[in-house]
């Protein structure tokens, strides 16, 4: 048999119940049993505790509830996901060449007909930047004789000369080469240009004779140093024909070639000049 005594505490200010147990079942076991109605109203009045929550538990410890052994701490998964460098990947260096600007090619002969327009072709089916100008008053070509040129003012489009020398005399003209090279002419650009007239400035001026050399020159001397700029004028003599053109073409080739493979076009010109045979003065 038992009994329940409910006391106050002053501290707590709560009512502590006490159990207290008979001291005979201790000698009778008929009574060592608990009484079945006290373990029901025990039932009823203690309350069940909550079922942990997994979510606020530390993460080794959800991992051993959920089942895993593992007792390394996780790490939580970042937001963003790093980018990797160019210096990371194979392959990839983070070092840029710097930028080296092409040179500006300007071939000059007399009327802008047959020599100039020759290493113009040559030069710009090769890749190069390039133009070309004539240095004299007017365009002169040849004629039915020496003393009857054919005379046309600077800007007179190819495709006109052409045309109107194939109305005089297309087998004298074709004869002399002077439609084939018109031909050529026309399909490089519209009509020949003066040098004095144009307002391009090239970096390397290649001239094909001494006279058209001293006009260029000249010129670039009364200009002035507008754009504060070295500008290289090399001088090749070439004869007036489409055979010596033809060769000088394949020369101003190699010229080119070797003044934009320098790493310093100023510094170098000299030694290119000096080690080729493209017969520069």
């Amino acid at each position: 048999m038992a009994w329940k005594l409910a006391s106050f505490d002053p501290f707590t200010r709560k009512i502590v119940d006490q159990t207290y147990m008979d001291p005979r079942r201790a000698r009778d076991p008929r009574l060592s049993r608990p009484d079945p109605r006290l373990q029901r109203l025990q039932a009823e009045s203690t309350p069940t505790p909550p079922p942990p929550n997994n979510s606020q538990l530390p993460l080794t410890q959800q991992g051993t509830e959920n089942g895993f052994d593992d007792d390394v701490p996780l790490s939580e998964p970042s937001q963003q996901q790093s980018q990797p460098s160019a210096a990371d990947i194979p392959g990839q260096s983070s070092f840029q060449p710097e930028y080296k600007a092409r040179p500006l090619f300007c071939v000059v002969c007399a009327s802008n007909q047959n020599r100039s327009m020759e290493g113009h072709f040559v030069l710009s089916k090769a890749g190069y930047q390039v133009i070309s100008s004539g240095t004299g008053s007017a365009v002169r070509l040849p004629g039915p004789s020496i003393d009857k040129p054919n005379i046309y003012p600077f800007g007179t489009p190819y495709n006109s000369i052409f045309e109107e020398l194939n109305g005089k005399d297309p087998r004298l003209y074709s004869a002399n080469g002077l439609l084939q090279m018109l031909d050529r002419n026309r399909r490089i650009k519209l009509a020949p240009e003066r040098w004095q007239e144009s307002r391009a400035v090239a970096d390397i001026v290649i001239t094909c004779e001494e006279r058209c050399f001293d006009a260029v020159c000249d010129d670039l001397l009364t200009r002035g140093g507008e754009f504060n700029k070295p500008v290289h004028v090399i001088n090749l003599e070439i004869k007036d024909n489409h055979e010596e053109a033809l060769i000088a073409g394949k020369a101003m080739l190699d010229l080119a070639a070797a003044i934009e493979a320098a790493d310093d076009i100023d510094e170098r010109m000299d030694e290119i000049l000096q080690m080729g045979t493209w017969g520069a003065v």
